[in-house]
């Protein structure tokens, strides 16, 4: 069934001149507004830019982009140059080729381009009117650049000369408005208009002439059209001065009349003009000429003879292309005073032009289960010739299940009749044939094959069961990731496939969040911008899906896997930098050559080459002293320190990865050369001053001091307080000496090495104690019968040896005297 449905959507501007500053504002927009006439309408200027919006005809013809794309919306046109395109993605209409609105129409207004739009499943047709509108894009331009008039000087005041018209081929406003003449000392301008509006100019004589004061007259003619900005054009007049010839001619009548069937054979007779001259002699030979303003095309069409004024047909004429013409027919006599007059040629229509049948919407392949009344094809037939001439009848083979209906002006429909059954006729040839009304009539015939075909019984099927797609991260939202494509044995509508997203979870969250799948082509696209650090790859399903009635589908899993990019610069992990503190390494003095002075340790969440860190030094403050590994990143000394190497270095470290292009991080080293604590410190606060560290570091620095102060005036209290102890422990060893242990009494501080911790039935033992209780330094005695223990004068213990070959016998008292005196000296 067929559903005819149209809007006739217009804007008129109210007496505005489309300047060139209104078609730059024009370029963008189409003009809209309703109106009841049953058809859409827009208004646009010419010479728009290829692919500039006409329309949004989703919007002026209630539909919608879905509707446009399951209907195949298309344009057709009854001429075969199609200058506006349709967008069937945003229902707009865009211009499609370069409209030159002279080109198209020449002088005819308004101006228009009429086609239609065809939506099928159901079948839909939108009549559109598009009308161009001028723009002043042509100056008035004359066809010649100079001319001569020769004016006798017994000429009365008053007399007109033809002179040459401007032509501008825009219309309305933007055409030839007036003319100028300048200077106008003895000539003035009088304007006339011909039927069809257009202007042209007669010269007056204002004041007769004298050929002995002034033998010629120059004269320029502008003519100027109603454009903004105006445009002109202009042309040379010489007048030249003849002497007298005091007659002009005069035609028998000042308009001709004639009408001519458009099929006249070249040559034929038009009509003859006369004009008389009552001078004698030469002067009162009369020359017959089309003038300057008589139109192009006429010129083209018809020819004058310059002796009698015969009026004959030049070219062939066409009732289609115009009906009428406008000859203006001049008679100078030999003395150059003339006189003009008017033919009017009318045009009669004969039925010369056979109907077209133009098939715009044909179902070549159509389901048996078709129901009776459904439409087939959509076909325009139309006949350019006018009246009865141009009246169409259409009929189709009487034996057929089809019949032609008429929807509207030049549009009919091909439908079923009846029910269809495959099994009797899998095909059809359909006539249908056109015929005038003119005598004789003139007809048309069109054949059409039509198949029947089955119902949809296939699926669509993949190439493949599942895809590897690759996308690289970072990437920029709606680019396309890959394509799948299904194919359908079926035909038609049944093998139209559409492509959809199955809704999965993708680490949590819907597939339709991260892809999107074109549904005509199969394109997946990515909806966000994918981070490989965040995930690496996932997994969706697509399913193709044909048009049939039920539709059939299957699916195919697409595993995307996204590729990594270098989008993170490096992160140093060690040294830290923060800003309240200074870090300083030391380097001593006597440090060899390849010393490590410390490494730069940083890492990259890239992957790959992206991940690959490269260490080198950036404008150090002794290049020669120290280099950092290419790839570990440490730090060592490539010479030996001397003392012209300043003590204190700031080492910058540039940490680059292998990315195109490559990222990297820097960091800052202090390096101190110093073999002790207090040049260490006395260079690193001229860090800390460098630095300008905040007054919360003096804060944390006597804090520190304090503890380490109290700590300090501890120790001392513990270490008095043990040597009183310990005193007068010795007392109480000199008084009660009977209770002396067996085994002495080892210093906390000092160990028995004699192999099993205890002394020999010998009283073999060795004694290690220190030699100054501040240094850590140990000395010992061996058995006494190696050595002997003596002090000096000074306290300091010494170890003598004695060579003793007798056996050790001493008495348990010289035992004890000796191990007292070691005690004392150590404490």
């Amino acid at each position: 069934m067929v559903f005819l449905c149209s809007l006739d959507v217009r804007i008129r501007g109210s007496n505005v001149r489309v300047s060139t500053w209104m078609t730059k504002l024009l370029v963008g927009f189409a003009f809209v507004m309703v109106v009841a006439h049953g058809q859409v309408r827009y208004s646009i200027p010419e010479e728009m830019n290829k692919g500039s919006v006409v329309g949004n005809i989703v919007q002026d013809l209630g539909l919608d982009v879905k509707r446009l794309k399951s209907g195949r919306a298309r344009i057709f046109t009854e001429d075969s140059r199609e200058y506006i395109g349709l967008n069937v993605d945003k229902g707009t209409l865009i211009v499609r080729e370069r409209i030159d609105r002279e080109e198209l129409c020449a002088q005819v207004s308004p101006c228009s381009i009429h086609f239609q739009i065809i939506l099928e499943n159901p079948v839909e047709l939108h009549r559109i009117d598009v009308e161009i509108l001028d723009i002043n894009d042509n100056a008035p331009a004359f066809e010649r650049k100079e001319i001569s008039i020769e004016i006798a000087e017994s000429v009365a005041s008053g007399a007109r000369f033809s002179l040459d018209s401007a032509h501008d081929p825009d219309v309305g406003q933007n055409t030839l408005q007036r003319y100028t003449l300048n200077p106008t000392d003895h000539f003035t301008l009088k304007e006339l208009s011909r039927n069809d509006g257009t202007k042209y100019v007669e010269m007056v004589l204002k004041t007769p002439l004298d050929r002995e004061q002034e033998e010629e007259h120059k004269l320029i003619l502008t003519g100027f059209d109603g454009g903004t900005p105006q445009k002109s054009g202009t042309v040379k007049i010489t007048v030249i001065v003849l002497d007298a010839n005091d007659n002009s001619p005069v035609f028998s009548q000042p308009i001709y009349r004639v009408s001519l069937s458009e099929n006249i054979p070249k040559d034929s007779l038009v009509v003859t003009v006369s004009a008389t001259d009552n001078d004698k002699g030469s002067n009162s030979e009369v020359t017959y000429l089309f003038s300057q303003s008589t139109g192009k095309e006429a010129l083209d069409l018809f020819k004058i003879d310059s002796d009698n004024g015969d009026i004959n047909v030049k070219g062939l004429l066409d009732f289609e292309k115009s009906k009428q013409y406008e000859l203006n027919v001049e008679a100078v006599d030999k003395g150059g005073q003339a006189d003009t007059s008017k033919v009017f040629i009318e045009i009669i229509d004969v039925n010369d032009n056979s109907p077209v049948i133009s098939v715009i919407s044909f179902s070549n392949a159509i389901p048996e289960d078709y129901v009776p009344d459904s439409v087939i094809s959509i076909l325009n037939i139309k006949d350019l010739d006018s009246g009865k001439n141009g009246q169409i009848k259409c009929s189709v083979n009487s034996d057929l299940p089809f019949q032609i209906k008429s929807t509207s002006s030049n549009f009919y429909t091909l439908v079923t009749d009846r029910i269809l059954d495959r099994e009797m006729f899998s095909e059809y040839n359909i006539t249908i044939t056109a015929t005038d009304e003119g005598s004789p009539s003139l007809s048309t015939n069109k054949t059409l094959r039509l198949k029947i075909s089955d119902v949809n019984d296939n699926a669509p099927v993949f190439q493949r069961h599942s895809y590897t797609a690759y996308v690289m991260e970072n990437n920029l939202p709606g680019v396309s990731i890959f394509a799948v494509t299904a194919t359908d044995r079926d035909s038609g509508n049944n093998a139209r496939i559409s492509y959809f997203l199955e809704d999965l979870s993708v680490n949590g969250v819907s597939a339709s969040s991260y892809i999107s799948v074109n549904a005509e082509s199969g394109e997946i696209l990515a909806i966000r911008s994918f981070d490989f650090e965040q995930r690496k790859e996932f997994n969706i399903r697509v399913k193709a899906q044909d048009g049939g009635n039920p539709p059939l589908s299957s699916n195919v899993s697409v595993k995307i896997i996204i590729q990594d990019q270098n989008d993170n610069a490096p992160q140093i992990l060690y040294p830290v930098q923060t800003g309240g503190s200074v870090v300083a390494e030391m380097v001593p003095r006597s440090a060899d050559v390849g010393y490590l002075v410390t490494k730069v340790v940083a890492v990259d969440v890239d992957s790959g080459q992206n991940a690959w860190l490269s260490y080198k030094l950036h404008k150090p403050t002794d290049r020669a002293l120290f280099e950092v590994g290419l790839q570990n990143g440490e730090i060592r000394t490539v010479r030996q320190v001397t003392d012209k190497d300043a003590v204190k270095q700031k080492l910058t470290v540039v940490v680059e990865d292998n990315g195109q292009p490559s990222r990297s991080a820097t960091v800052n080293v202090n390096v101190v050369v110093a073999d002790t604590f207090p040049e260490v410190l006395s260079e690193f606060t001229d860090f800390t001053h460098d630095k300008q560290y905040n007054d919360n570091l003096t804060f944390y620095l006597a804090l520190a001091l304090a503890v380490v102060s109290f700590l300090f005036i501890v120790s001392i209290i513990a270490i008095l307080s043990v040597k009183c102890y310990r005193w007068r422990r010795e007392r109480m060893f000199y008084k009660s000496g009977a209770n002396l242990p067996v085994i002495p009494y080892y210093p906390p501080l000092y160990a028995d090495i004699g192999g099993t911790g205890t002394l020999q039935h010998m009283y073999n033992y060795e004694a290690y104690r220190t030699t100054d209780s501040r240094k850590s330094d140990l000395k010992y005695s061996k058995r006494p019968t190696e050595s002997s223990i003596s002090l000096d004068s000074s306290g300091t213990q010494t170890i003598t040896h004695v060579q003793n070959k007798k056996p050790f016998d001493a008495t348990y008292d010289e035992v004890r005297a000796t191990y007292i005196r070691g005690q004392r000296q150590c404490f």
